[in-house]
């Protein structure tokens, strides 16, 4: 893995103001790392960091855009942690309102974990991330062998 990181960013309707906002103050930082975003969030991004360059698309600026959370934006972008395709998560998700999709938002957030992805989910551990030296450097998180579960579960 080079220094650049592969940062998934999603946002529940709810909180597309809030990661806009988070992407408006970052996005010198962001366009130096791939991103890949679900649906609607892409969009979004992407007009806001073209907005905060001054109307013009960097050059720099790598994204890529999955389906809709609620179309299988969610199961995509989690495929792509468990093939090790994702380094960072941000996922602005809105804790105070139902989702039609909840249970994809779980298995989402699940296998972050599983795959010890470091995730964000509010804009304070966001930039807690996204300012950390390891953003810049290579990092090889430390994966969990789940061999003893397996041999349990799967006779």
């Amino acid at each position: 893995m080079d220094k650049a990181k592969t940062v998934a960013l999603v946002a529940h309707d709810h909180m597309k103001r809030d990661l806009a906002e988070w992407v408006r103050y970052n996005w010198q930082t962001l366009i130096k790392h791939r991103l890949v975003c679900t649906g609607t969030t892409g969009r979004l991004v992407e007009e806001t960091i073209v907005a905060e360059a001054g109307g013009t698309r960097p050059p720099a600026l790598r994204i890529e855009r999955l389906k809709s959370g609620p179309l299988g934006g969610d199961q995509q972008l989690g495929a792509r942690i468990a093939e090790g395709t994702i380094d960072v998560v941000i996922f602005f998700w809105d804790p105070m309102a139902p989702q039609p999709h909840d249970v994809d938002v779980k298995a989402l957030l699940r296998i972050a974990v599983v795959y010890n992805v470091p995730m964000a989910c509010s804009r304070s551990t966001a930039d807690f991330l996204i300012s950390s030296p390891l953003m810049d450097r290579e990092y090889k998180p430390q994966l969990r062998d789940y061999g003893a579960y397996l041999s349990r579960v799967i006779p």
